[in-house]
């Protein structure tokens, strides 16, 4: 396994990290990622260590917090072997309380966590969405409470806009906080979007980017392609309309060259859709999730092998999308293009 600084910080994550999404299996959507409980997940996470994956991330809202207790239950006895990985943000109730990054939600929210994974420490703690009704300075002051008291040792966010996030770090550069090194983010051959501005803003700044979804929302994982509808057992059906929403001809574009590529390699679709992310820009680490054994081990095998020159060519030029503005006169103008090139992959 490769190991990658996290930004301009100096912890090494492992290229892959495990999500727990499928920890727990309560609700709605949670219930259609997965169900996976203590014992499952102690299994999965045998299998990862084993292969140098050391990282786990999870969030308080996954499965209402059943997601990091069963997490904190199947890490049991090999704590200081792992980096611990949550969020928190979006809401856990009605109240008003229940939701945001207000101090005293902060506050708890942290404490919350800490007890359901059973751990004094949090390695990363993320803030799972921008809370506008919260000044940033209270935001940044709090966390730097929570660095210091030991309880939380880096920050990062989730799904901030590129302006949310420069004014985040701007603030804790001003006021001498911790901050963010991390930013989870949506990021896969069908979206894109995360490199027009906040990709260029985490190389300039020192965010590293943790890639959520990286198999498009389980739209790359070889089961749905031109000429094949969607498998009746895909929970696609069930989960679609909480993801990024994806053009069919533009998925069935990519998805041909995929094909190509894995019968050119040997490697399954999947692995080398995650092994093109490795090679983006700033990318420290992405999350593959897991409902089984076997999901697992073949997403285990994105790793240690490379994707020529030509083959990644051909996956970006199958994956692009027309630039919005302001970005389109940098790509299609020569002396907009001289005066800002595009990050190398």
């Amino acid at each position: 396994m490769e190991y990658r600084q996290l930004g301009a910080s100096g912890l090494k994550v492992p290229a892959l990290s495990l999500g727990a999404g499928t920890f727990g299996g309560r609700g709605d959507l949670f219930g259609h990622w997965g169900r996976t409980d203590v014992d499952e997940a102690r299994r999965l996470i045998d299998i990862s260590l084993d292969a140098g994956v050391t990282m786990f991330d999870t969030a308080d809202v996954y499965s209402n917090g059943a997601s990091e207790q069963v997490l904190g239950a199947a890490l049991k006895g090999r704590r200081d072997r792992v980096i611990v990985s949550t969020k928190t943000g979006l809401p856990m109730g009605d109240g008003p309380q229940d939701a945001g990054t207000s101090r005293a939600r902060l506050i708890r929210a942290t404490e919350d966590a800490l007890r359901r994974l059973d751990t004094d420490y949090l390695d990363l703690l993320s803030l799972h969405a921008y809370d506008a009704a919260t000044p940033v300075e209270e935001v940044l002051s709090t966390l730097d409470d929570l660095v210091r008291a030991g309880k939380v040792r880096y920050v990062g966010v989730s799904n901030f806009a590129g302006w949310q996030l420069a004014k985040s770090l701007a603030t804790a550069e001003k006021y001498g906080h911790p901050r963010y090194v991390a930013h989870q983010v949506y990021y896969s051959l069908v979206g894109r979007d995360y490199e027009w501005d906040l990709m260029p803003l985490g190389a300039d700044a020192g965010v590293g980017a943790v890639v959520w979804s990286p198999l498009g929302w389980g739209r790359l994982t070889g089961k749905v392609r031109r000429g094949h509808p969607l498998p009746a057992t895909s929970r696609l059906h069930n989960t679609a309309d909480y993801g990024p929403p994806v053009d069919d001809e533009r998925l069935y574009r990519i998805v041909d060259v995929l094909d190509a590529v894995a019968a050119e390699t040997g490697r399954a679709v999947p692995q080398i859709a995650l092994n093109w992310l490795l090679t983006r820009p700033t990318v420290a680490s992405v999350l593959i999730g897991a409902r089984n054994e076997d999901q697992l081990r073949q997403n285990l095998g994105a790793v240690g092998w490379s994707l020529t020159a030509d083959q990644l060519a051909r996956l970006d030029a199958a994956s692009a999308v027309e630039a919005p503005y302001p970005h389109f006169p940098y790509r299609r103008q020569e002396g907009f293009a001289r005066l800002n090139p595009p990050l190398a992959g």
